[in-house]
Protein backbone atom coordinates (compact mmCIF):
# COMPACT_ATOMS: atom_id res chain seq x y z
CA UNK A 1 0.00 0.00 0.00
CA UNK A 2 0.98 3.57 -0.58
CA UNK A 3 2.19 5.45 2.49
CA UNK A 4 0.48 8.64 1.36
CA UNK A 5 -2.86 6.85 1.07
CA UNK A 6 -2.50 5.38 4.57
CA UNK A 7 -1.62 8.77 6.06
CA UNK A 8 -4.65 10.28 4.37
CA UNK A 9 -6.85 7.52 5.87
CA UNK A 10 -5.37 8.28 9.30
CA UNK A 11 -6.19 11.95 8.81
CA UNK A 12 -9.76 11.11 7.72
CA UNK A 13 -10.14 8.89 10.76
CA UNK A 14 -9.10 11.76 13.05
CA UNK A 15 -11.24 14.37 11.25
CA UNK A 16 -14.35 12.16 11.29
CA UNK A 17 -13.88 11.06 14.90
CA UNK A 18 -16.38 12.08 17.58
CA UNK A 19 -15.30 15.16 19.52
CA UNK A 20 -15.42 15.34 23.28
CA UNK A 21 -17.33 18.36 24.43
CA UNK A 22 -15.31 21.40 25.48
CA UNK A 23 -11.96 19.83 24.46
CA UNK A 24 -9.89 19.29 21.40
CA UNK A 25 -9.91 15.56 22.11
CA UNK A 26 -11.61 13.01 19.88
CA UNK A 27 -12.75 9.44 20.33
CA UNK A 28 -11.31 7.08 17.73
CA UNK A 29 -12.40 3.59 16.78
CA UNK A 30 -9.62 1.51 18.32
CA UNK A 31 -9.95 -1.38 15.84
CA UNK A 32 -9.82 0.95 12.83
CA UNK A 33 -6.87 2.85 14.30
CA UNK A 34 -4.90 -0.36 15.07
CA UNK A 35 -5.69 -1.76 11.63
CA UNK A 36 -4.39 1.44 10.04
CA UNK A 37 -1.24 1.32 12.21
CA UNK A 38 -0.60 -2.30 11.10
CA UNK A 39 -1.02 -1.29 7.49
CA UNK A 40 1.45 1.56 8.05
CA UNK A 41 3.95 -0.87 9.57
CA UNK A 42 3.63 -3.13 6.56
CA UNK A 43 3.93 -0.20 4.17
CA UNK A 44 6.80 1.55 5.95
CA UNK A 45 9.41 -1.21 5.55
CA UNK A 46 9.00 -1.26 1.76
CA UNK A 47 9.38 2.51 1.57
CA UNK A 48 12.29 2.41 3.98
CA UNK A 49 13.88 -0.45 2.00
CA UNK A 50 13.56 1.59 -1.18
CA UNK A 51 15.06 4.61 0.55
CA UNK A 52 17.93 2.49 1.90
CA UNK A 53 18.53 0.97 -1.54
CA UNK A 54 18.51 4.41 -3.10
CA UNK A 55 20.85 5.69 -0.39
CA UNK A 56 23.18 2.70 -0.78
CA UNK A 57 23.08 3.02 -4.56
CA UNK A 58 23.95 6.71 -4.22
CA UNK A 59 26.80 5.82 -1.89
CA UNK A 60 28.06 3.17 -4.30
CA UNK A 61 27.81 5.57 -7.24
CA UNK A 62 29.65 8.21 -5.23
CA UNK A 63 32.36 5.69 -4.25
CA UNK A 64 32.73 4.61 -7.89
CA UNK A 65 32.98 8.24 -8.93
CA UNK A 66 35.68 8.86 -6.33
CA UNK A 67 37.60 5.78 -7.45
CA UNK A 68 37.32 6.85 -11.08
CA UNK A 69 38.46 10.35 -10.15
CA UNK A 70 41.43 8.86 -8.29
CA UNK A 71 42.29 6.73 -11.33
CA UNK A 72 42.04 9.75 -13.62
CA UNK A 73 44.23 11.82 -11.29
CA UNK A 74 46.79 9.01 -11.04
CA UNK A 75 46.83 8.64 -14.84
CA UNK A 76 47.22 12.40 -15.26
CA UNK A 77 50.07 12.47 -12.76
CA UNK A 78 51.74 9.57 -14.54
CA UNK A 79 51.30 11.31 -17.89
CA UNK A 80 52.71 14.52 -16.42
CA UNK A 81 55.71 12.59 -15.07
CA UNK A 82 56.29 11.04 -18.50
CA UNK A 83 56.05 14.44 -20.16
CA UNK A 84 58.53 15.86 -17.67
CA UNK A 85 60.80 12.90 -18.28
CA UNK A 86 60.45 13.35 -22.05
CA UNK A 87 61.21 17.03 -21.57
CA UNK A 88 64.26 16.14 -19.52
CA UNK A 89 65.42 13.68 -22.18
CA UNK A 90 64.88 16.34 -24.82
CA UNK A 91 66.90 18.89 -22.82
CA UNK A 92 69.70 16.34 -22.37
CA UNK A 93 69.64 15.53 -26.08
CA UNK A 94 69.74 19.23 -26.97
CA UNK A 95 72.66 19.78 -24.59
CA UNK A 96 74.53 16.86 -26.12
CA UNK A 97 73.71 18.12 -29.59
CA UNK A 98 75.02 21.57 -28.69
CA UNK A 99 78.22 20.00 -27.34
CA UNK A 100 78.71 17.89 -30.45
CA UNK A 101 78.06 20.89 -32.68
CA UNK A 102 80.54 23.02 -30.74
CA UNK A 103 83.22 20.31 -30.97
CA UNK A 104 82.53 19.88 -34.69
CA UNK A 105 82.90 23.63 -35.27
CA UNK A 106 86.12 23.66 -33.25
CA UNK A 107 87.52 20.73 -35.26
CA UNK A 108 86.44 22.37 -38.53
CA UNK A 109 88.21 25.59 -37.52
CA UNK A 110 91.32 23.64 -36.53
CA UNK A 111 91.21 21.77 -39.85
CA UNK A 112 90.80 25.05 -41.77
CA UNK A 113 93.73 26.60 -39.88
CA UNK A 114 95.81 23.50 -40.62
CA UNK A 115 94.81 23.57 -44.29
CA UNK A 116 95.59 27.30 -44.51
CA UNK A 117 98.97 26.75 -42.87
CA UNK A 118 99.74 23.86 -45.22
CA UNK A 119 98.73 25.94 -48.25
CA UNK A 120 100.86 28.86 -47.02
CA UNK A 121 103.84 26.52 -46.51
CA UNK A 122 103.42 25.03 -50.00
CA UNK A 123 103.09 28.48 -51.56
CA UNK A 124 106.16 29.74 -49.70
CA UNK A 125 108.20 26.75 -50.92
CA UNK A 126 106.85 27.32 -54.43
CA UNK A 127 107.76 31.02 -54.17
CA UNK A 128 111.23 30.04 -53.04
CA UNK A 129 111.56 27.58 -55.91
CA UNK A 130 110.25 30.19 -58.34
CA UNK A 131 112.70 32.77 -56.95
CA UNK A 132 115.54 30.32 -57.48
CA UNK A 133 114.30 29.46 -60.96
CA UNK A 134 113.92 33.15 -61.80
CA UNK A 135 117.38 33.81 -60.47
CA UNK A 136 118.72 30.99 -62.65
CA UNK A 137 116.84 32.35 -65.67
CA UNK A 138 118.22 35.85 -65.05
CA UNK A 139 121.79 34.55 -64.72
CA UNK A 140 121.36 32.45 -67.84
CA UNK A 141 120.12 35.50 -69.76
CA UNK A 142 123.01 37.53 -68.46
CA UNK A 143 125.45 34.84 -69.57
CA UNK A 144 123.84 34.76 -72.97
CA UNK A 145 124.03 38.51 -73.14
CA UNK A 146 127.75 38.40 -72.25
CA UNK A 147 128.42 35.90 -75.03
CA UNK A 148 126.92 38.04 -77.69
CA UNK A 149 129.53 39.56 -79.96
CA UNK A 150 130.02 43.21 -79.58
CA UNK A 151 128.42 45.16 -82.34
CA UNK A 152 130.82 46.31 -84.94
CA UNK A 153 131.71 49.92 -85.02
CA UNK A 154 131.19 51.62 -88.24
Amino acid sequence: MDMQFLVERLETLAVNARKLPMTNNVVLDQAALLDLIDQLRVAIPEEVKQARRINQEGGRVLQNAREEADRIIAAAQEQAALLLQDSSILRDAEARSDGIEARAKQRAEETMRGADQYAADVLLRLQGDLDKTLSIVKRSLEMLEERKPAPAEA
